[in-house]
């Protein structure tokens, strides 16, 4: 008896052992189970809202003017959305956006950084003065990091274009963050320069952004394209082709966007102007700028754009202004100068009123 009760309770034992055995393989099974559950999840969310952000919300925040909005939107959603890159496809071309708007967030702080600086060196504050620049090369910097995940973002979905073919644009959309991407590429550069940093940005990046502007449509895109290649024949030395003219195609490129509604060639004009030390011109397109806004309304379905161009405009206005008088350009004076002389007040005749 005492055999046959040992071999019972040694029985009972492996099948208690067995069956906490299944259980745990059953339960790691089911977890398992939950995971890939999760995973589905998880990639069918980040492709519909990836697919949602790039054909609703970007086209939306386009038709908007609100600059500052487009920014905080940028700088809030960029972390959540790249984030599904971790189970699912890379939301490259969308990441072009996110990362160009992003870096402007950067670049408009760094030029108010500047402005301080601008000032203190006026009032003669000498340390203030070199604190904000130190905050301005920060910004830089920052800037500068984000238009080049911006830039790496489009060459991965579109291709280097120093090693491939124009690309086959699907949509207008397609074709729109194309040349986003390709102007991520030249402020990355530009940022980089200014922050005294060195993030890593291609120093032929101009260069490379010049050719591939020929994948575009130039008279669809306001002009744009055109403009930016002239800024890059006008800026890098010996770019300029036989027989071109770099300033004369940043005017026509400026009266194509005047038309259009979408004034982003006179940013680059502004920018071959600095570049070159041409004050009169300088102001010239900054006027010009002034009148147009004054004449024709932003295009609806590319107000952000026109926005854009405006507010780096002003900022290039107001950099003039504080050096020169220690303020900025005074509301409703875009396009006038502090050294101009004003208007004649208009004179309303006593006689009149006897």
């Amino acid at each position: 008896m005492t055999g046959i009760q040992g071999f019972v309770q040694r029985s009972g034992q492996v099948l208690s052992r067995c069956r906490g055995l299944a259980a745990g393989v059953a339960a790691s099974l089911a977890l398992s189970g939950c995971g890939v559950a999760n995973h589905m999840i998880y990639k069918t969310t980040g492709d519909v809202m990836e697919g949602f952000a790039r054909k609703h919300t970007v086209p939306y925040v386009l038709e908007s003017s609100d600059l500052a909005m487009s920014c905080a939107m940028s700088e809030a959603t960029s972390p959540l959305l790249m984030s599904f890159g971790r189970v699912t496809t890379n939301p490259d071309q969308l990441a072009v956006m996110l990362y160009l708007t992003a870096g402007g967030c950067m670049d408009e702080q760094a030029r108010e950084f500047e402005l301080d600086s601008l000032m203190a060196m006026r009032a003669l504050e000498a340390e203030v003065a070199e604190d904000a620049m130190i905050q301005k090369k920060r910004a830089y910097a920052l800037a500068a990091q984000r238009y080049f995940q911006a830039w790496k973002h489009h060459n991965t979905f579109y291709g280097n274009p120093d090693e491939s073919e124009c690309p086959d644009f699907d949509t207008d959309m397609d074709e729109f963050i194309y040349m986003a991407g390709l102007l991520s590429g030249l402020q990355a550069l530009n940022a980089e320069i200014q922050s005294t940093s060195a993030i890593g940005v291609p120093k032929n990046v101009g260069s490379i952004v010049s050719r591939a502007t020929s994948c575009l449509n130039n008279d669809k895109w306001w002009g744009a394209p055109m403009a930016l290649r002239a800024t890059v024949w006008a800026m890098i030395p010996g770019a300029l082709p036989q027989g071109e003219n770099a300033f004369e195609r940043l005017a026509a490129a400026d009266l194509q966007g005047e038309e259009a509604g979408v004034r982003l060639s006179h940013v680059f004009h502004a920018l071959a102007a600095m570049n070159k030390g041409d004050d009169e011109m300088l102001r010239g397109v900054i006027r010009q700028h002034a009148d147009s806004i004054k004449a024709t309304p932003s295009n609806e379905e590319w107000r952000m754009v026109d926005a854009m161009a405006t507010q780096l405009i002003v900022a290039i206005s107001d950099r003039m202004w504080v050096e020169n008088t220690g303020h900025r350009t005074p509301l409703g004076k875009l396009g006038s100068f502090w050294d101009e002389e004003p208007e004649a007040a208009e004179v309303m005749s006593l006689d009149d009123l006897l």
